[in-house]
């Protein structure tokens, strides 16, 4: 599920501004996502995993986490599969959604995409046998979805729902998100949300923007390691933090060495133009864990 859900970053809009169903198969088919497993070049899942089950384990009764959202569209419909499959699943007891209260980029989830998903899922056959502008002109025909697809959906919108309904999916914006500069101005800057934070089991953050934000967009040493590169957020902070990233920008830190170089001297890797061209494309992965609570 966490895989679905790094993976579903790569559908990007603004790289994938024409996504179609065949599109996400390539990126998220069960084959495709199996072939990707060796993208993700620094993997700390498993040690996310362990955390979550040992506090489900030890049979508290609250058991939260966050996820700092990233892109609207097919990303969060991703996003919710998760945070579906953990509550479902009794290894979370909330989940506390943050989406911006502004677009930093065109893309950003808002408060207002939740509903909007939701509402679509609500009449999923109408929704998908919709065409654009462009699809008309095209000539395209809509494809509907078959009763047992139709069903499905409905069964999202209805688990959803409920959760959110009982207060179990919970949407929390904050400013802090997109204001400037990076995380490691949060304990000081917005204290309240520090504090709020610390009250997780982990908090997720989702893209490629979370995850420069949180290292302070610096060029590190790849070699460096993540729980260093994100500052105050890291040992002793209080917050467990992973990241969730497919990679589209040079700031990447967690790697072995010697991985940065052997990627650039892959084809379109960047080679020696100094410029590290593997990591733009969203081919290339890191889940990174920092554990503040340790």
């Amino acid at each position: 599920m966490c895989e679905i859900c790094l993976w579903g970053n790569a559908t990007d809009l603004s790289l994938l501004t024409n996504l179609s169903y065949e599109d996400i198969q390539k990126l998220q088919g069960s084959k495709a996502r199996k072939a990707a497993e060796d993208n993700i070049i620094a993997n700390d899942l498993p040690e996310a995993f362990a955390v979550l089950r040992k506090a489900q384990a030890s049979g508290q009764k609250e058991r939260r986490m966050d996820i700092v959202l990233d892109n609207a569209g097919f990303e969060l419909f991703v996003d919710l599969i998760l945070a579906g499959y953990l509550l479902t699943a009794g290894l979370a007891t909330t989940i506390v959604l943050h989406p911006k209260s502004i677009p930093w980029f065109v893309s950003d989830v808002l408060p207002k995409d939740f509903s909007d998903l939701l509402n679509a899922l609500a009449d999923p056959q109408g929704f998908y046998t919709s065409l654009s502008e462009d699809d008309k002109h095209a000539g395209k025909q809509p494809k509907p979805l078959s009763d047992k697809e139709a069903d499905e959906l409905k069964f999202l919108f209805q688990r959803w729902a409920n959760f959110h309904a009982e207060g179990q999916l919970v949407i929390r914006p904050n400013r802090f998100w997109t204001e400037a500069g990076s995380y490691w101005r949060l304990p000081k800057t917005a204290p309240e949300l520090y504090e709020d934070l610390k009250e997780s089991e982990l908090v997720v953050f989702k893209g490629d923007l979370n995850y420069r934000k949180l290292v302070g967009d610096a060029w590190w040493d790849p070699s460096t390691p993540f729980t260093e590169a994100i500052g105050p957020m890291g040992p002793g902070s209080g917050v467990r933090v992973m990241s969730l990233r497919t990679c589209k920008a040079d700031t990447v830190v967690g790697l072995p060495q010697g991985e940065d170089e052997r990627l650039r001297k892959t084809e379109g890797g960047g080679g020696d133009s100094g410029c590290r061209k593997w990591a733009w494309t969203g081919k290339w992965a890191v889940v990174s864990l920092s554990d503040g609570k340790a």
